[in-house]
């Protein structure tokens, strides 16, 4: 299924190989080249990939059908999730179906949809940075409401619904942190900060507990990711 909007944005799955090498590229400009976070000679051929590639499952943003972001999520595996290998945590995951568990990671936008706060908001790891206006408003247009990273939230929302996820987890900076529960999309911190493609801290979001929460603070959004979803159920069951 593709979610499509009226600003003309595209957001789905990726299924193909020329797909998924396209994301790649995708990431190391935003990861290697522009921001430094994985080094060139780790990475060659111009693109960005690791041990965890194939054990996720990747989403993509088009527009006019060009490539303008990604991110992933990586189900549990024999090779565990990153965050269990980068972060020191206060919960043990372990209480967590290991089906029904996926990291999220990865986000990349390229930068020509970028703004400036946005790249603070993704990839700084300045804590104080400010957020320039209110998310959760009924009349905030589209543009002003980032919404690459709502989209590729919302695939990924219909998808984990569609295979019965319960928890997302993810490493993130705490100003992204701070854009997303603004949202209504509400991470809680499960350890401390580390240093791990500058300063992150780890987190876990059980999806039951954000929909309800979603739903009392951002029905608007609520209302479009459970469409998104519902329309995800109907088409895998053509």
């Amino acid at each position: 299924m593709t979610i499509q909007t009226v600003s003309g944005f595209e957001f789905k799955r990726v299924h193909t190989s020329a797909e998924l090498n396209e994301i790649f590229k995708l990431r190391y400009k935003v990861y290697v080249e522009e921001w430094g976070f994985e080094k060139a000679e780790e990475h060659i051929k111009g693109v960005e990939v690791d041990d965890y590639d194939d054990s996720a499952l990747h989403f993509m943003a088009l527009r006019h059908g060009q490539l303008i972001g990604t991110i992933r999520m990586i189900l549990s595996s024999q090779k565990g999730l990153p965050i269990q290998k980068h972060c020191t945590l206060d919960h043990d995951l372990n209480y967590i179906d290991h089906g029904k568990i996926a990291e999220i990671s990865r986000l990349a936008v390229s930068k020509d949809y970028r703004r400036r706060h946005e790249d603070q908001l993704m990839y700084n790891s300045n804590a104080q940075v400010e957020l320039p206006f209110p998310v959760i408003d009924e009349h905030s247009s589209k543009r002003r409401r980032q919404e690459i990273v709502i989209g590729l939230f919302k695939a990924m929302y219909a998808e984990s619904k569609l295979i019965g996820l319960t928890h997302w987890c993810a490493v993130m900076a705490k100003a992204l942190h701070i854009l997303l529960t603004r949202m209504g999309i509400i991470f809680k911190p499960i350890g401390p900060e580390v240093d791990y493609h500058g300063r992150r801290t780890p987190y876990l979001l059980c999806i039951e507990e954000a929909e309800r929460i979603m739903e009392r603070i951002n029905p608007m959004l609520y209302r479009e990711f459970v469409e998104a979803a519902r329309e995800e159920q109907i088409s895998s069951s053509r």
